[in-house]
């Protein structure tokens, strides 16, 4: 790797950004986005993410007149000079559930039009075991017209990153690391050593270090699988589901899972990328397959438990007022991305009630675009037949339910978040 280290990192991002900032305090960092405006807004210290440390982003701007420090740009001619390259765009799935690599390999076929012999390209982006080698380097080399191995390298360490949380941070999270040669993966292990205060822990293949990002999601997602069946079940029996959990939970080993929605850019995602890839090898992965589906169905479970309960209360479903606070794909963050709450509100709509969704976090321009609906804002909250909280927002402890509950509303609570003697049933 040379020496004189020069990082571009592409896609300013959840990933991206705090990644820039933190190599940025030690090297000469330029962060690329495809998006002018994307870029513009953060030269002007906003992060629609809020993800980024903006102090720190600022000192790093400021710094890049010396040998480090930060320049952000749109113009790929920008990043040409370059000898280490870091991926961070997005990798989701299609409606089909199938990877959908086009981010991916548009960012490899960008590369490589600007490769050069020596350089290192460093993928973060979440895929299936074998993706990085099987499918964005051979990108790489037929773009650029140099060898895998021989002329540039390559390299994986997954991202880690958990939108919201200000205390497991960047440097604060083990980070793993791998390299296409035993000396290249040294080399990268080293260069994420000198920002990962946590430390790092360098996997033999690019192919495991690859397979140990697709399976922490899948795990995690077959383990909320698990208990939101277990709501399922307990709904039938009338018992409280929370109620259960607090108590299997005195035991030392019970690992206390919440049911709920599971959206994201992750645990909703990484699944189908790792059954996609067994799939396509002969083997179709039952547990995990079994998983998605419960958690893909809680929406509509949700959705049919409160119009139930409208029915119960004598409320005419047809024209009925419901209310949906959040709409983000977990609390106090405004990532709305492959957020499950869509299924809430289009399971709702199907009965043709008139559905509310209000999220404080969550950017309405972007719900607009890609959801076809817009947000209400607070000061457009009424009356209503039903309130579901969908996302545990610390603003919406704030909220006077108690007015609902004297209204007639019925109030449903997916996250366990409000008083319980405040609503009529809780997932």
């Amino acid at each position: 790797m040379n020496e004189e280290k020069q990082i571009a990192v592409i896609g300013l991002g959840y990933v991206g950004l705090p990644l820039a900032i933190e190599f940025a305090k030690q090297y000469p960092v330029y962060g690329f986005d495809i998006s002018a405006q994307r870029v513009e807004e953060l030269s002007r210290l906003q992060d629609a993410t809020h993800e980024a440390d903006l102090h720190a982003l600022a000192q790093v701007m400021e710094a890049r007149a010396t040998t480090l420090g930060l320049t952000l740009t749109a113009k790929l001619s920008d990043i040409a000079t370059c000898s280490i390259y870091i991926v961070t765009v997005p990798t989701p799935i299609d409606q089909q559930k199938s990877p959908d690599l086009k981010p991916l390999l548009e960012a490899s076929k960008m590369i490589g039009g600007i490769l050069k012999r020596g350089d290192v390209v460093i993928y973060e982006s979440t895929v299936y075991p074998g993706c990085t080698e099987e499918d964005c380097v051979p990108v790489l080399e037929e773009i650029s017209g140099l060898k895998y191995n021989i002329d540039f390298f390559c390299g994986y360490s997954p991202e880690r990153i958990n939108p919201g949380d200000k205390v497991n941070t960047l440097t604060k999270i083990k980070k793993v690391t791998s390299g296409s040669t035993p000396e290249m993966a040294i080399a990268i292990n080293d260069l994420y050593a000198s920002i990962i205060t946590a430390g790092t822990h360098l996997a033999p293949s690019i192919k495991v270090a690859e397979a140990s990002k697709a399976i922490e999601n899948a795990q995690r997602d077959v383990n909320i699988s698990f208990v939101n069946e277990l709501a399922l079940i307990f709904d039938r029996m009338e018992i409280d589901t929370t109620d259960v959990l607090a108590a299997a939970a005195t035991k030392w080993n019970f690992l206390n899972y919440k049911p709920g929605l599971v959206g994201g850019h992750c645990i909703g995602v990484d699944p189908y990328y790792l059954a996609h890839k067994s799939e396509s090898l002969g083997y179709k992965p039952e547990v995990i397959l079994s998983g998605r589906r419960v958690n893909d169905n809680m929406g509509m479970f949700v959705a049919n438990k409160v119009i139930k309960m409208m029915v119960v209360k004598n409320k005419v479903i047809n024209g009925a007022r419901v209310l949906i606070l959040g709409f983000a794909f977990k609390e106090n963050c405004p990532d709305t991305r492959n957020t499950r709450v869509i299924d809430i509100y289009r399971e709702l709509k199907s009965f043709s009630l008139n559905v509310d969704v209000y999220d404080p976090w969550a950017n309405d321009i972007e719900v607009k675009k890609e959801y076809g609906f817009e947000l209400i804002p607070a000061d457009a909250i009424k009356s209503y037949d039903a309130v579901i909280l969908a996302v545990a927002h610390q603003q919406f402890l704030e909220i006077d339910y108690a007015k609902f509950k004297q209204e007639g509303a019925v109030i449903f609570d997916t996250k366990s978040f409000i008083p319980r003697e405040l609503v009529d049933a809780r997932l």
